[in-house]
């Protein structure tokens, strides 16, 4: 795998000025992507995953109410200091997007070939013929049945199932450098989920392309991320490999969601681990530790002082003030 890295996102903020003030979705995320490396981000509705897929391409942008801060460098260039004229150029071309809703997401009055042929049209510059052409080798290589057919079809004619997959044609036309994933497979039975992903990989090591996976699952990032970031309340609590990240969990947070996941094996009687309480508002994020107020560790310095992120070792970071003695294990030492 190539190392190089593509996408590099540098203490990214984002502030949603609101009638009660404003309120930060995403404070204070750093990470990277490398070329031909899947990236997890995980974790439960509302602790800013989608935020930050939408504030890379800065489309949040259609409101008066978004102000960004940090970085987000893609092959060396400031995406957040780009002019919009610029970053069109990019967005669909250099870096693509699949929504976890595709029929919200699709025109309803534009068939799937048009869609499909505009982005073509736009970025690659074919003519009509050559893009419909096109349209149709990148719908049956997505694995939709018929697809000379399907390409003349408006979204409401299709399954769920090959919604998705006219969108993944879609953010694919152009062989993007750069996939952003945001929940792809959440409206999806477990049957084409498994094909979706499995599709993703696929695309993943043939084109070489970085991907960005967003999702709430779990079981998903165990089956094909390289490297996960765990996230609460909009910031990073827990940076690191998957085989660590299922192996040896660090943050109090992680280890609940893993307790999480149902087994198959064992009593059937048992009860399913619960974290208790839910995520804070944006408007009333606690003072200290932002996972203090759910946390069975939580001590008077939780309470009352935010954790830096400590660097474990080279594959492991996490945010706690109190990893090393809830695991029994030494400190790092390093933090920032």
């Amino acid at each position: 795998m190539n190392k190089e890295p593509l996408l590099e996102v540098k203490n990214l903020k984002t502030h949603f000025h609101t009638e009660r003030g404003r309120v930060t979705a995403v404070n204070g995320v750093s990470f990277s992507v490398n070329k031909g490396e899947i990236v997890g981000i995980v974790g439960e509705s509302g602790c800013g995953k989608s935020v930050v897929s939408q504030s890379i391409l800065r489309l949040l942008d259609h409101t008066d109410s978004v102000e960004y801060e940090g970085e987000v460098r893609f092959e060396n260039q400031d995406l957040l200091s780009l002019s919009l004229s610029k970053l069109r150029a990019i967005r669909g071309d250099e870096i693509s997007i699949i929504f976890q809703d595709p029929l919200s997401s699709l025109n309803p009055v534009y068939t799937i070939g048009n869609q499909i042929e505009e982005v073509l049209r736009l970025h690659q510059k074919k003519s009509k013929k050559e893009a419909h052409k096109k349209a149709i080798e990148i719908l049956r290589s997505t694995g939709i049945p018929s697809p000379e057919i399907r390409v003349n079809e408006y979204p409401h004619e299709l399954s769920g199932g090959m919604q998705q997959r006219a969108m993944i044609a879609m953010a694919l036309s152009c062989e993007p450098k750069l996939l952003i994933a945001d929940e792809p497979t959440t409206a999806l039975d477990v049957t084409i989920q498994a094909q979706i992903l499995e599709l993703i990989v696929e695309l993943n090591q043939k084109l070489g392309m970085g991907v960005l996976f967003i999702t709430h699952d779990l079981g998903v990032v165990s089956e094909i991320c390289t490297s996960v970031k765990v996230m609460y309340l909009g910031q990073i609590v827990e940076d690191t490999t998957k085989e660590r990240l299922f192996g040896n969990p660090l943050h109090p947070y992680t280890q609940g969601l893993i307790k999480s996941i149902p087994q198959l094996e064992g009593n059937r009687h048992e009860k399913l681990h619960v974290i208790e309480g839910t995520v804070p508002s944006l408007s009333d994020i606690p003072q200290g530790c932002r996972f203090s107020t759910r946390c069975p560790f939580a001590d008077e310095q939780c309470f009352n002082e935010e954790p830096l992120m400590e660097k474990v070792d080279t594959e492991h970071s996490v945010k706690c003030w109190h990893y090393a003695k809830i695991n029994n294990i030494e400190a790092g030492g390093k933090r920032w």
